[in-house]
C-alpha cells in the first residue's frame, strides 16, 4: 500500500483485545494503526489472521509471546488474501511456527508455495523501494498450505470458523466468521477505517478499490454477504486489516455501497483527473461522516488510497466487459 519502508523493531508489543479470544497486534507497516494482524485464541488453538510484511514477523511472534502463546500452539495462519501488505510475512512466519497449516484462498496457494511471480510483480511495481518495503519472499512447503472452498466450515479448538470466498477487492479473498467472537475477519472486502478518521466515536469506513481485481458487482455482492453471514450467527463485528474492529455492520454496508458507486462514478467520467475526482469523493464522504481534520491532514491521511484506488478503477475501466 505504500512506498515508505515499514518499522521492523519487534517492542514493545502493541497488542490490543478486540474481541472474545481476538487480538489485533499492529504490524509496524508504514505507520502506526495502518495495518492490523489478529491473533485468534480458541481453548488451547491459536490462529493468527494474516501476517503483515516480513519485518513483521517479529512484531507477532513477541505478541504471541506477550500473551503467552508458545509458537507451537499456532495451528493456523489464515491469509485474507495474498496481496503482501496481508501475506508478505507468511514464509518466514511459518517458518517460525512448526504446527501452523496455512489457510488461504485456493486462487491463493500457488503463489505461497512458489512465490516468485508474485514478487516479481511486486518488485516491478515498487522497485528500488521494494525491498524497504517487503524483503524477500519465502515460500510455503505445499504440505503445509491448505486451499479454503467457499462456505467451508473450519475447525479452530472450540470454535467452527465459517469461511466466505469474497471477490471484489481481490478474487483470491476471502473472509472468515467467527461466531463465538461475534464478527468477521474482513481483510479488505469490507473497507478501511483508519483510527484517525473518526466522528462522535463512528469510524469513517470506505472502500478499497486496488488493483488489479476491483470488480463493483462482485465487492457490492460480497459486502451483503458479509452482513448477512454475521446476522446469521447474531454477529454485529468486523475485523479490518486496516484497521481491526467496527461495529454496525448494516449501517457501514449502506455507506460502503454508497462510496463504491461514488467511486464508479468517477471512473467513468473518463481517465483524466481521476485520481483528484477520487480524493474528492472520499474527502467529501469524510466530511459528511464529521470528520474535522484540516484539509492538508486529512489529504495526508488519503493520499495513498486515493492513488491505489484510482489505478484499480482505471484498470477495471479499461477492461470490463
Amino acid at each position: 500500500m505504500s512506498v515508505t519502508s515499514s518499522d521492523p523493531a519487534p517492542e514493545p508489543p502493541r497488542v490490543q483485545p478486540v474481541g472474545d479470544g481476538v487480538f489485533a497486534i499492529d504490524a509496524g507497516y508504514v505507520r502506526p494503526g495502518l495495518a492490523a494482524i489478529h491473533v485468534l485464541r480458541a481453548g488451547d488453538a491459536v490462529a493468527v489472521v494474516d501476517t503483515g510484511v516480513g519485518g513483521s514477523v517479529p512484531r507477532v511472534l513477541a505478541g504471541l509471546a506477550a500473551l503467552g502463546i508458545p509458537e507451537d500452539a499456532v495451528q493456523q495462519v489464515i491469509l485474507t488474501h495474498i496481496h503482501l501488505d496481508h501475506a508478505g510475512g507468511a514464509g518466514r512466519l511459518m517458518q517460525a511456527l512448526p504446527a501452523a497449516t496455512l489457510v488461504v484462498h485456493p486462487r491463493g496457494a500457488r503463489h505461497m508455495a512458489d512465490p516468485r511471480r508474485l514478487e516479481a510483480g511486486a518488485r516491478a511495481v515498487y522497485g528500488a523501494a521494494y525491498d524497504d518495503l517487503y524483503g524477500a519472499l519465502v515460500p510455503v512447503p505445499e504440505d503445509r498450505i491448505l486451499a479454503t472452498h467457499d462456505d467451508q466450515r473450519l475447525a479452530l479448538g472450540d470454535r467452527a470458523l465459517h469461511i466466505l470466498h469474497t471477490p471484489g477487492h481481490a478474487r483470491h479473498h476471502h473472509c472468515i466468521v467467527d461466531p463465538v467472537a461475534g464478527g468477521v475477519f474482513t481483510g479488505d472486502t469490507f473497507g478501511i477505517a483508519y483510527p484517525e478518521l473518526r466522528a462522535g466515536g463512528r469510524p469513517f469506513v470506505f472502500p478499497t478499490t486496488t488493483p488489479v481485481h476491483f470488480d463493483p458487482a462482485a465487492a457490492h455482492a460480497s459486502i451483503d454477504r458479509i452482513v448477512a453471514a454475521a446476522a446469521a450467527v447474531g454477529a454485529d463485528a468486523a475485523w479490518l486489516t486496516h484497521f481491526s474492529r467496527v461495529e454496525g455492520l448494516a449501517g457501514i454496508a449502506q455507506g460502503l455501497h454508497a462510496l463504491l458507486d461514488g467511486l464508479v462514478a468517477a471512473a467513468e467520467a473518463g481517465p483524466d483527473g481521476l485520481e483528484e475526482r477520487v480524493a474528492a469523493v472520499l474527502r467529501r464522504a469524510a466530511r459528511a461522516h464529521g470528520i474535522t481534520l484540516d484539509d492538508a491532514e486529512l489529504d495526508r491521511i488519503l493520499s495513498l488510497d486515493a492513488t491505489l484506488n484510482a489505478q484499480g478503477l482505471a484498470h477495471w475501466q479499461a477492461h470490463r466487459g
